[in-house]
């Protein structure tokens, strides 16, 4: 049986979570300067991974913003052929796994994002847009606290 990861150094860990802090609270800032909602739960996962585990391959531009995007893109699939409803929600959120894959944008947080979609129904290029920015915001933030940290992020753009 493998043992627990080593506990992270003091100071990294309270660098995670200060960029992660900072990119949830931009995220807020900016959707109350737009009027519009972008901190969704998936993008607080998102920020975990891109602050917390910064080279995991769920963790670089290229996953964050595509996954969430093709499941975006799924879940609206979804909504198209079965209409929202916890059914469609469920088969969104698998869906939106194999698409990922597909594409080679592995982003477990994004099966959520298919999920409130289908649940939802939102309104398709102003929730696309607003998701763009606020994963691109969040990519940003990872990298500008990766830079003051002196760590390397991303492993890879695309």
């Amino acid at each position: 049986m493998a043992s627990a990861p080593a506990r992270p150094h003091p100071r990294a860990m309270a660098t995670a979570t200060s960029v992660s802090v900072a990119a949830l609270l931009a995220l807020v800032a900016l959707g109350a300067v737009l009027h519009q909602p972008l901190l969704i739960p998936p993008l607080a996962a998102s920020m975990a991974l891109v602050a917390g585990a910064p080279d995991l391959p769920l963790s670089q531009p290229r996953s964050v913003v595509g996954g969430q995007l093709l499941s975006a893109l799924t879940g609206f699939s979804v909504l198209l052929v079965a209409g929202p409803g916890l059914w469609s929600a469920a088969l969104a959120g698998g869906l939106a796994l194999g698409v990922m894959m597909a594409a080679r944008t592995p982003h477990s947080p994004a099966a959520a994002t298919a999920v409130i979609v289908a649940l939802q129904n939102p309104p398709f290029w102003s929730f696309l847009a607003l998701l763009a920015l606020a994963s691109v915001l969040l990519v940003a933030v990872g990298l500008a606290g990766a830079r003051a940290a002196g760590r390397t992020y991303p492993a890879y753009w695309l």
